[in-house]
């Protein structure tokens, strides 16, 4: 099996990585919306003082200002959700680097085999 590579091969992987990229930044708003509505949840929940939602601190609230975390399993899940899937972002510029190396790669190998 004999594998060729071309310039145009490009186009179909750079919108594949935009695609993945705004994949990834719309899910992550959505799941820092679900993390703000769990967190409102909790909050309204407790049964101390705390009641209101903080989403600039993203903790618990009360009438003097004071802050303490939601500390639920669901909003802590959230959190851990939202770390992980956004590691992946952080990749990407990596990933379209190895992408277009292996494609010029393959260009030169090919150009400086022909027989």
């Amino acid at each position: 099996m004999k594998y060729e590579f071309e310039i145009k091969d490009m186009l179909p992987i750079g919108v594949t990585i935009v695609v993945v990229g705004m994949v990834l930044a719309f899910g992550l708003e959505i799941m820092g919306d679900v993390r703000d509505d769990i967190g409102e949840n909790t909050c309204a929940a407790r049964s101390d003082s705390y009641t209101t939602f903080n989403a600039t601190q993203q903790q618990c609230q009360n009438a003097s200002g004071n802050l303490v975390d939601p500390g639920s399993a669901e909003y802590n899940a959230t959190i851990d959700g939202i770390t992980g899937v956004s590691k992946l972002p952080e990749k990407l510029p990596l990933i379209a680097t190895v992408i277009v190396a292996v494609i010029i790669i393959g260009i030169l190998v090919r150009f400086f085999t022909v027989r």
